[in-house]
């Protein structure tokens, strides 16, 4: 039987996806943001009021790039999310974390994290049903030691997802099923 609980902000679980560009002044920022999606095949789309620096900076400089938070880097992750880059303009510095330009788009790839998507800048919806931050993924890189046969190992990533229910985050890890396919075994 199910037992009625109050409504939190979101549904579990949550991707931990860090969010890098540049600052005015050439810097570096990154957020973590827990609400963000694919779209389609190749469009982001990341729910981030415009109060965000990071969102400032997309605006501004018309790139971003999505990483995808690991467990190695949890520390780090969890530091991006709580402190704001309005406040602490040399947040990046802090962490110890490095980045290389991207040469697509005008933001950093932070060399750190497993998987990195880089986007141009779409727009930016903020009517009552808007989305936020839509962005075109130009190019998807994933460390070589986290490929197996030219496809994402995703155990070896060891990606992490936030639980908004208990503020936690673990690990997704272990394979469980064949998409597409074990639910032929109902037909």
């Amino acid at each position: 039987m199910k037992k009625e609980i109050k409504t939190t902000e979101a549904i579990f679980p949550m991707p931990v996806l860090l969010i890098s560009t540049f600052n005015e002044d050439g810097t570096v920022d990154v957020m973590n943001a827990a609400w963000g999606t694919m779209l389609e095949r190749d469009y982001v789309a990341l729910n981030l009021t415009e109060t965000h620096k990071t969102v400032q900076n997309i605006k501004a400089r018309k790139g971003f790039v999505v990483h995808i938070a690991d467990a190695k880097h949890v520390v780090e992750a969890d530091y991006f999310g709580i402190v704001s880059g309005n406040k602490v303009p040399d947040k990046f510095e802090r962490s110890g974390l490095t980045y290389t330009k991207s040469d697509l788009v005008d933001a950093p790839v932070i060399n750190e994290f497993p998987i990195a998507l880089e986007c141009e800048f779409v727009e930016y919806q903020n009517d009552e049903t808007g989305i936020g931050v839509i962005g075109k993924v130009v190019r998807t890189s994933v460390e070589e030691a986290n490929l197996k046969d030219d496809k994402v190992d995703i155990d070896s990533i060891e990606a992490i997802a936030f639980d908004p229910y208990t503020h936690g985050y673990y690990k997704v890890s272990g394979r469980v099923g064949e998409a597409f396919k074990d639910g032929l075994k109902i037909k």
